[in-house]
């Protein structure tokens, strides 16, 4: 990476919206490519200082394209607590991220890279703006995760403390720090469900999805393009690969995929 890629990305720009929630983010413009801009949107309690993230912006960069990555409220460097937060909550934070930026920089359309929940947020931020969606790329993408997979690993005790408390902590595979799940974002991710019926989006679809992934079963990205109404769409299997797909070889893959999505768009 250059100096002047180094300079490019180094300073982070916050969004202070009329509900007093300050949005932090790095947005960078086209320097010579007239294409989407491309927008990351992260996992959860991920953020966007994600190597997934810094390593698509530097690509960006480096081929002139304009690029947005943010973190949702209590995520990062955003305001507000994680606890308080839930899929709608996140959703609204890009909704309103891409209107901010379509404001105050011009930007007229958008390509969405989805990395777990971030797929989930892909899609119902693309269902809200529809005109300005042109394709998307879920990496891992874990629509509907709170119940198809967070509710069914709850015991019966945890269930019960979560309805008693409103919440209820588990320990994380990550980082080693306990994470909670309150019952606002259970009950607010049924109400934010994908897969029970067609996701009426006609637009490019490429999800990456890795064969070991513990976390969110590769199935899902399957589930995915049969609801999707679109007739363009793909999936990639890495047979080797876990969730995380943040590998050398995996970013090349995702380079790679969004290279060919712009290209074809042309």
């Amino acid at each position: 990476m250059t100096s002047d890629t180094k300079d490019a990305i180094k300073d982070t720009q916050y969004f202070k919206r009329s509900d007093g929630v300050s949005l932090a983010y790095h947005y960078t413009p086209a320097s010579g490519s007239n294409t989407p801009c491309v927008v990351f949107l992260s996992g959860f309690k991920s953020d966007m200082t994600g190597s997934k993230a810094v390593a698509l912006e530097q690509c960006c960069l480096l081929q002139g394209r304009a690029f947005l990555r943010f973190d949702y409220q209590g995520h990062g460097v955003s305001s507000g607590e994680f606890e308080d937060g839930c899929i709608g909550t996140w959703a609204a934070d890009a909704f309103s991220m891409l209107d901010h930026i379509t404001q105050a920089h011009g930007e007229k359309s958008y390509i969405l890279v989805g990395s777990s929940m971030g797929g989930w947020i892909m899609l119902l931020t693309a269902l809200q703006r529809k005109n300005q969606i042109t394709a998307m790329i879920g990496i891992a993408a874990a629509p509907d995760f709170t119940e198809r997979l967070m509710l069914g690993q709850l015991s019966t005790e945890q269930l019960a403390e979560m309805d008693k408390n409103g919440r209820v902590v588990l320990p994380s595979d990550y980082d080693g720090e306990p994470f909670v799940i309150t019952k606002k974002l259970i009950e607010d991710g049924c109400n934010q469900l994908l897969l029970n019926d067609i996701i009426d989006l006609d637009i490019p679809v490429r999800l990456i999805h890795g064969m070991q992934d513990m976390d969110v079963p590769w199935m899902t990205a399957i589930d995915i393009q049969n609801r999707l109404s679109s007739t363009d769409v793909e999936i990639q299997f890495v047979k080797n690969a876990g969730h995380r797909l943040s590998e050398p070889n995996d970013l090349e893959r995702l380079f790679r995929t969004l290279d060919e999505l712009i290209n074809y768009a042309r």
